[in-house]
């Protein structure tokens, strides 16, 4: 607890505000800050949004005091910060408490930070570097690897996705694989594999997307950033399994070099793809990524992107969407969810959603040739990417970050990244591999 008398001390209270202040009053002045007033059934959201209202106020530096559960100072600390401001929540509570709030908000933070910095500051070799930087900072002295496949060297081992997405731009895609081995043994087997999509920035290719739906696109990579932080995160919670880090990175920009509609992809498993929508990318960029994690025999694989749109529609802002063949696994996921307190809903996916957009010159398209890729879209992509799992998507999971980022403030968040699905992936590595 931070002990100087100067900095706002926030408390919680059963009882409504006083008179004076209103009876519907969400805060209100104590002798030595605010206290928030909560409502039964409402506690999160009540405290989510007095966070919001006090960094409305121009509050930057504060400490939680008194009695306050984990998940309601996660909760205060979530709708406090801003795009600008990472920090300035002191957390309370006894040295365990308090260590695993910081260890989340240390993650979250970089997340947020690599995903709300500008498409001119992250290339994607950058976000590939920074993403290992940061497993190699929190593994301490554990055993780190990894390599960064970029430019041409992509097309010489097979990744043909990834850089015919990222072609068209003068700065190179690139393939991050990092093995966090904490044996050391060369021979220990790999336990999970975490795939991220690391979209720098998406103007759609010739398939350009308008101003509106553009301005956003440095979001692109959240998938990339959610999968390294959720592994930081289960790390410094204990995490003694060997995974591999995916991230498959890429600007989708036109030129003269930039792929067109009417190409088609051969990935490495032999699948051919017909381009019909060249700002359907984060699929067929992922594509390589899951099949580089089906090479390391990995029983379990996790993928999460920034994908599509229609899991927007399907289930809003704050949800994630999840898709799985492994319909055990699933139940899992959503179990970890709520037992993380994000909000988390699957969607429908069977293998004959392989099959929804097809192509007359390839064993697939990547979409279909309609806006937001028609009906069922995002189930549609997630059809897409079941060609390149193993086991008959056995062990497979795919998030769809819906809620990854936010173009517009509300009551509970600010505009900017959210950091949501970081949590329940890490608890997924920690209870799932120990299982």
């Amino acid at each position: 607890m931070n002990s100087n008398s100067s900095v706002l001390h926030i408390s919680l209270q059963q009882q409504p505000a006083a008179a004076q202040f209103g009876a519907n009053a969400l805060i209100s002045p104590s002798e030595q800050g605010y206290q928030i007033h909560l409502s039964a059934g409402q506690e999160r959201r009540n405290v989510q949004r007095a966070a919001r209202m006090l960094d409305g106020l121009g509050v930057t530096s504060l400490q939680l005091s008194g009695e306050w559960p984990l998940e309601l100072q996660w909760a205060f600390y979530q709708g406090f910060v801003n795009a600008k401001r990472q920090g300035g929540v002191h957390f309370t509570g006894d040295s365990a408490t308090v260590t695993r709030l910081e260890q989340q908000a240390r993650c979250f933070q970089f997340a947020k930070a690599l995903i709300n910095q500008t498409p001119e500051q992250l290339s994607p070799e950058k976000l590939a570097a920074q993403a290992a930087a940061f497993i190699e900072e929190v593994a301490g002295t554990a055993k780190v690897s990894y390599r960064v496949i970029s430019g041409e060297q992509l097309v010489s081992e097979g990744w043909h996705g990834i850089y015919q997405v990222g072609r068209g731009s003068v700065r190179a895609p690139a393939m991050l694989e990092l093995d966090f081995n904490p044996s050391g043994k060369a021979d220990t087997p790999v336990a999970a594999a975490l795939v991220g999509k690391g979209i720098t920035f998406d103007s759609g290719g010739y398939s350009i997307k308008a101003t509106e739906g553009m301005l956003h696109m440095k979001c692109d990579m959240g998938g990339a950033a959610t999968v390294t932080a959720a592994l930081a995160l289960a790390i410094l919670q204990g995490l003694t399994q060997r995974v591999k880090l995916i991230l498959c990175c890429a600007e989708n920009l036109i030129s003269g070099h930039a792929y067109k509609l009417g190409d088609i992809i051969t990935y490495k498993n032999g699948t051919t793809v017909e381009i019909v929508n060249t700002d359907a990318e984060g699929r067929l960029v992922l594509a390589d990524g899951l099949q580089m994690a089906a090479e390391s025999g990995a029983p379990l694989i996790i993928d999460a992107a920034t994908l599509t749109g229609a899991a927007v529609t399907a289930v809003g802002s704050e949800y994630n969407a999840l898709f799985a063949l492994d319909k055990p696994l699933a139940q899992r996921a959503l179990s970890y969810a709520e037992q993380q307190q994000e909000l988390l809903w699957q969607l429908p996916l069977e293998p004959w959603h392989q099959q929804q957009c097809p192509s007359a010159f390839a064993d697939t398209a990547n979409s279909r040739p309609v806006k937001g890729g028609g009906a069922g879209g995002a189930s549609n992509a997630a059809g897409f990417l079941s060609r390149f799992v193993p086991n008959n998507g056995q062990g497979w999971l795919h998030f769809d970050l819906a809620a990854a980022y936010r173009d517009s403030a509300n009551g509970f968040l600010a505009v900017g990244a959210t950091g949501q699905g970081i949590r329940t992936i890490a608890a997924m590595l920690l209870h799932e591999l120990s299982a």
